[in-house]
């Protein structure tokens, strides 16, 4: 598992990341109630995951704790693209493994380009191609 920190509920803002059922997520929308006459306000969360893509909702206290992913952000170079999967060489450990390239990004990458990549949890994203 990668590295989470804890953050209370009540600070987070939409586009925030948050680890909802194990998986990381993206915080679409968050709504704040008002606090009953013996409790804490609840803070309703929605958020969607980065890898899977499935709406998760959640309900809990204001002050309670949730995981946020701490997410890193590396370099890889393009080896060769099959599909949509490209086997790319990590720019500092000269690690490869293969990344699925986004639908956004199939026009600009290629082979030989840089690609920045984000590690969440034990996922690897490609979020962007860096211009030559």
């Amino acid at each position: 598992m990668g590295d989470t920190v804890p953050k209370s509920v009540g600070t987070l803002q939409k586009g925030n990341y948050v680890i909802v059922d194990g998986a990381a997520c993206i915080v679409q929308d968050t709504q704040t109630s008002r606090p009953g006459k013996h409790g804490h306000a609840k803070v309703r969360l929605v958020a969607v995951g980065m890898i899977d893509g499935k709406k998760r909702e959640l309900v809990m206290p204001g002050h309670d704790n949730i995981d946020v992913p701490i997410i890193e952000k590396r370099t890889a170079q393009v080896l060769s693209i099959t599909n949509d999967k490209a086997n790319v060489m990590d720019s500092e450990t000269f690690e490869t493994f293969d990344l699925t390239v986004p639908e956004e990004l199939k026009d600009s990458c290629s082979e030989g380009s840089n690609v920045l990549y984000w590690v969440i949890l034990n996922d690897k994203v490609m979020k962007q191609v860096k211009p030559e």
